[in-house]
């Protein structure tokens, strides 16, 4: 199916009159074109990226790899608005993946939508197309349907709702087009990569700079795989050791709510969702080649930085809960980043703490644009182009922030009462085992340094619970150190998280020493 056709022929010719070079010290230098590959709950704690051999070599191994990335919530639409915004979601309001929570709504689309990456480098006269997964409610009637383009793109193929393989519809430059269930035809991974190898296609010869995003429906549910792939790993289980099955006994009352031990089917669930989830990567890496092929073949690769991530990261029975995201554990929060591109070094790996937040302000910066002063994210091209990562480098922040806000469980419910008969995730296949609710809310300091790494958290539930980590002594967070840490430490990061979580702009970031824990 050829799914742009004439309307990507159709394009005004106005797109390609912008300026497509610098001047620099009485030299022209052809601005950088951008690609960004994001993935959809693909950790990288529990082997996310064990399958991904050939995104490691062909962009990590070319570039740099980030192995403290964090988001700053563990849940799509939130973290998906702070990579589009550079923003904490307590600035930009989308907090859960409900209309209600501000997904892709009218106060979305009228605020925060407005100034994205996208508006930004097609300010600074990018070509600009986008194919994929956008936010969880786009596209339906309550949030402008499949009319309804965000600012900033030029070729638009967005997915209307959430993540899907087959039997959904996509936003066609403002068009809705049905997809069914035929592989060659419908398979949504090879439909963005089809698309991206056409607009390459379409546009590689002209001497003005692009961005492209692809935002793949992997690894999420419903976790179909390509035929292909239907009977790769099958005798591989999701990952045990750490919290494996471990019992939250001091933890907040959702996970000392979860049955411990999981039950046996729960047990050989967990296994089979991790081995469809690997599958659905497979799809992933061959985009990643054929992307990556196409640029080299076109003499365009050399110029263009190309970013690999995800939204959050996934378990898989870690602290006795089968399957989900939405905790506030090294699982859920930290997902993989690498980065290639002009002036970056190959075989890096850079291990300042970075967020989500700091793609935004990254790719304005490379595409040259200009990034504006409430974004709370920094560039990454100081880290990137820097010498000196090993032995100091640029002045990096030393904590961040991570938030979630609980939804699904009604609010009339008691706070300890998860309903038998309803669970977020498995809809009680095989066990019920409630993975979030209203009161799963809150708010947590992760603080990463030479002299500190730690994680305090504190949630709005009726007991006003609270979490303390020294990841140094207890790198799975197995103990929740609360009641055994020096109250001056808990006091100083309580002070540091009711900054954080009033912050806006640069006031975000900035390097805090005085954490020290001895």
């Amino acid at each position: 199916m050829n799914m742009a056709g004439g309307v990507m022929a159709g394009v005004g010719v106005s797109l390609f009159l912008c300026c497509c070079v610098l001047v620099v010290q009485g030299s022209t230098v052809p601005r950088p074109n951008i690609v960004f590959i994001l993935t959809d709950d693909q950790d990288v704690v529990l082997e996310g990226m064990k399958v991904m051999n050939r995104t490691k070599r062909l962009i990590g191994d070319m570039g740099a790899t980030f192995p403290n990335m964090f988001v700053s919530s563990p849940l799509c639409c939130p973290s998906r608005s702070s990579i589009l915004t550079g923003k904490y979601v307590h600035n930009h309001g989308a907090v859960n993946n409900s209309v209600d929570g501000d997904c892709a709504s009218k106060a979305w689309q009228d605020g925060p939508e407005r100034s994205t990456f996208a508006t930004q480098v097609k300010t600074a006269g990018y070509r600009t197309f986008f194919a994929g997964k956008y936010l969880n409610q786009y596209g339906f009637p309550s949030t402008g349907g499949p009319g309804h383009i965000p600012p900033g793109w030029d070729w638009w193929f967005g997915l209307i709702g959430n993540s899907r393989y087959y039997d959904y519809a996509l936003s066609v430059n403002g068009t809705k087009q049905q997809h069914g269930k035929l592989y060659s035809m419908d398979y949504l991974t090879d439909v963005i990569k089809n698309q991206s190898l056409h607009f390459l296609d379409t546009v590689g010869a002209s001497p003005n700079p692009f961005f492209m995003m692809l935002s793949t429906p992997a690894a999420h549910s419903p976790f179909d795989s390509a035929p292909q792939y239907e009977q790769d790993f099958l005798d591989w289980k999701a990952p045990r050791g750490g919290s494996y099955n471990v019992y939250g006994k001091d933890k907040h009352w959702l996970l000392r709510f979860a049955p411990s031990p999981m039950k046996d089917t729960s047990v050989q669930y967990a296994d089979s969702i991790f081995r469809k989830r690997m599958r659905t990567l497979l799809s992933v890496e061959d985009l990643v080649q054929a992307v990556m092929t196409k640029l080299e073949d076109q003499g365009l690769l050399y110029n263009t930085y190309v970013i690999f991530s995800s939204d959050n990261g996934y378990h898989y029975g870690q602290f006795s809960l089968p399957e989900d995201k939405r905790q506030l554990y090294e699982f859920d929060i930290r997902v993989p980043l690498l980065i290639r591109g002009p002036g970056i070094k190959a075989g890096q790996t850079i291990t300042d703490p970075v967020m989500n937040i700091d793609l935004m302000p990254t790719i304005i910066e490379m595409a040259r644009g200009e990034t504006p002063a409430d974004v709370d994210g920094r560039s990454l091209m100081p880290l990137l182009l820097s010498t000196q990562t090993e032995t100091g480098g640029p002045e990096w922040r030393s904590d961040l922030l991570v938030e979630h806000q609980g939804e699904w469980a009604l609010h009339a419910w008691p706070k300890y009462n998860c309903p038998h008969w309803w669970t977020l995730v498995t809809g009680c296949v095989p066990d019920c085992v409630c993975e979030d609710s209203y009161n799963n809310t809150y708010s947590c300091v992760r603080a990463l340094s030479k002299r500190a790494n730690l994680m305090y958290c504190e949630f709005q539930d009726d007991e006003n619970f609270k979490e303390f980590y020294n990841l140094e002594k207890d790198p799975h967070q197995l103990n929740n150190a609360i009641n055994t840490t020096d109250p001056n430490v808990l006091n100083f990061m309580s002070e540091r998280l009711k900054e954080l979580v009033a912050c806006s702009g640069k006031t975000c970031s900035y390097r805090n020493e005085q954490i020290l824990v001895t």
